[in-house]
């Protein structure tokens, strides 16, 4: 009898990918909680023992799912990509890709799921926070932190810029969406989106010589921190 070894890690990375992207849609069709471990895995077909040893339990597959997700977006903010392109240009590639992924149908469902269902498994709640908003807003702090120390932006709370981007980058467009009073967008609109966000986000809506006496609220902002 020929014994099968350990699977390569290709293999392995495709096993994973099949069981999130099984435990994806089952989230959408039955919802956190009246989905079980046991369904998941016969679904995808692996263990109760391989979800566990890889994952903990069904809260740490969801967040494995979410931060696969937003993997999609805040790799394009690694110093590597940074070096090679200007600040501005990198936030755009980085707005694409994240209103990409949030505007995606499935992920308009999902987050419908999540607050409905996080008052009753807190558990849920955390891992979508950490694995997504919060892993999104701690790369974009570390890439605005760098950016200051160039002489690029701004000497405030790099968090706070990090914030203040992703704020305006939504906008009231991702509860319309939210609400089915919005379809979803194409490329063109998330590019005109993207470049209006940024081009705010960087160069403000004053007109040169319109502000008046020197704005110290970024630096007393900073300061607060």
């Amino acid at each position: 009898m020929i014994k099968r070894g350990r699977p390569r890690k290709g293999e392995e990375l495709l096993s994973r990918d099949r069981l999130l992207d099984t435990a994806s849609s089952l989230f959408l069709e039955h919802g956190y909680g009246n989905l079980s471990l046991e369904t998941i895995a016969k679904e995808a077909r692996v263990s109760m023992r391989t979800i566990y040893s890889q994952f903990g339990g069904k809260a740490g597959l969801f967040g494995a799912m979410i931060r696969r997700c937003s993997d999609q977006f805040v790799t394009s903010l690694s110093e590597e990509h940074v070096l090679a392109s200007s600040p501005e240009d990198v936030l755009i590639s980085f707005a694409k890709q994240f209103l990409h992924g949030i505007t995606r149908p499935d992920v308009v469902r999902m987050r419908a799921m999540l607050v409905g269902e996080s008052p009753r498994f807190p558990d849920l709640a955390i891992q979508f926070y950490e694995q997504g908003p919060q892993r999104t807003l701690e790369h974009l702090s570390q890439f605005f932190a760098r950016q200051q120390q160039a002489g690029y932006f701004v000497v405030t709370d790099p968090y706070f810029l990090a914030e203040q981007f992703l704020g305006v980058l939504r906008s009231e467009r991702i509860l319309k969406l939210q609400l089915g009073l919005e379809p979803t967008p194409d490329e063109a609109k998330i590019d005109a989106w993207v470049r209006q966000a940024v081009g705010l986000f960087l160069h403000g809506s004053l007109k040169n010589g319109q502000g008046g006496a020197r704005d110290n609220t970024a630096e007393q902002v900073g300061q607060n921190h």
